[in-house]
């Protein structure tokens, strides 16, 4: 289909993007199974490596499962904050809130399958790392179709990969990537959380642009 016919298409997908925020702040309100499926369907239609298709999504539907999450992040939050020795930097470290693991209705794992049949290793043979790099363009899909759809996502990061990937029990050849959660966020806002606490702004972008 032709995209010419879209109305002020750049200008949506520029504001789709200032909105997408990394969200840690959750309503509880339960997201429909048919949303969530459509979002991961979505999130599938990314381009990949080989056309590997390595990602692997899992939704944490165990409350016991759900509970062993937020237990690991509330460790790891901990053990992180103790690396900052500056008393004024902890102080602002401490008031984050990291992750929405009990608040959040859904919670996905994302891993890459390594060793899957897919895509031949084509253009993974020299950059192993290009399947990863895949699974990540699939997030950032479920990432602007959750957004566009008025669903927040929050990526968990302050986690151990080997804790997740034994706690889930996942196949040996799948790499942890994400630990997501989805659902109603408690408010909007388009400037980063990290910005607005004073822990880091957003720079100028042609500080991150070189030419040769």
């Amino acid at each position: 289909m032709p995209m010419s016919g879209l109305p002020d298409l750049p200008g949506a997908l520029e504001e789709l993007l200032l909105w997408r925020r990394d969200v840690r702040h959750f309503r509880n309100d339960p997201l429909d199974d048919a949303l969530v499926d459509d979002l991961l369907r979505i999130a599938q239609l990314a381009p990949s490596v080989g056309n590997a298709q390595p990602w692997r999504y899992v939704r944490i539907r165990s409350t016991d499962l759900r509970v062993a999450l937020a237990t690991h992040a509330d460790e790891q939050v901990r053990a992180a904050g103790d690396r900052y020795a500056d008393s004024r930097l902890r102080g602002r470290y401490d008031v984050l809130k990291l992750h929405g693991l009990r608040q959040a209705p859904e919670i996905v794992a994302v891993f890459c399958d390594e060793a899957g049949p897919r895509g031949r290793r084509l253009g993974a043979a020299t950059v192993p790392e290009a399947l990863c790099y895949s699974v990540v363009l699939s997030i950032h899909t479920l990432w602007l179709a959750a957004r566009a759809r008025g669903i927040g996502l929050g990526w968990v990061s302050i986690v151990q990969p080997d804790h997740i990937a034994k706690l889930l029990g996942v196949p040996r050849s799948w790499r942890f990537v994400a630990l997501l959660c989805l659902g109603q966020a408690e408010g909007e806002d388009d400037v980063p959380e990290l910005q607005r606490r004073g822990w880091q702004a957003r720079v100028p972008w042609r500080e991150n642009v070189s030419v040769l």
